[in-house]
């Protein structure tokens, strides 16, 4: 059940909360704390943190709370991911953040409209439940798993949709990737406006 979202404007449901390294995409290498809120509704079946599924009653944080844990890391970057964050209205989250500072980062399908204030946007279109055109339109990163050859061409079709100043990724499912970097490597020697981005967090052991 995807909650109501009026309830949602001082507690949100989180998973889990880290400090570590953003491990994929442009800002690869970064220090970031990331805030995991629970509760997604597009299920890909391949996904690594299918925990994240479903929340539960015992999940809910204040959003003051959620800053001050922020606060306790050195870093100025929060990443706001999932689950799929867009179920729930971020505004009051992110303003909190900035105001002490934080740059806002999301990482999304995009399957509900986006809320809240964002220093970078980062987009990992699903089959299972597409993007809006809103949050197509705003993406400063496109991300793409690839699971399948089809799946090349199924990420040209979103980067002829974002921004011309849209940063472009190919990522290998993570279970599949010895066997589909070949593939990956010769597609972006022979397409080069992409790039690839590997999930380094889990080659180097950190969360």
């Amino acid at each position: 059940m995807i909650p109501n979202m009026i309830s949602r404007e001082e507690a949100l449901p989180l998973m889990e909360a880290f400090y570590t390294l953003q491990g994929e995409g442009y800002h690869q290498g970064k220090a970031a704390y990331f805030i995991r809120l629970a509760g997604c509704d597009v299920g890909c079946p391949w996904c690594d943190v299918k925990e994240s599924w479903i929340e539960s009653p015992d999940q809910s944080k204040k959003i003051n709370d959620l800053v001050e844990l922020a606060k306790a890391n050195p870093a100025r970057l929060v990443v706001i991911t999932g689950g799929e964050p867009t179920l729930y209205p971020l505004g009051r989250l992110t303003d909190a953040l900035r105001k002490e500072g934080f740059r806002t980062h999301i990482e999304t399908s995009g399957a509900h409209p986006l809320t809240g204030t964002w220093d970078w946007i980062c987009l990992s279109p699903k089959k299972f439940k597409p993007p809006t055109e809103d949050v197509v339109n705003r993406a400063d990163e496109l991300k793409v798993i690839i699971y399948n050859q089809s799946d090349f061409q199924w990420a040209e079709s979103y980067a002829a949709r974002v921004s011309a100043s849209c940063k472009l990724y190919l990522q290998p499912e993570w279970g599949r990737a010895t066997k589909l970097l070949p593939s990956l490597v010769d597609y972006i020697k022979a397409h080069p406006k992409w790039e690839l981005s590997l999930q380094i967090h889990k080659y180097i052991q950190v969360p």
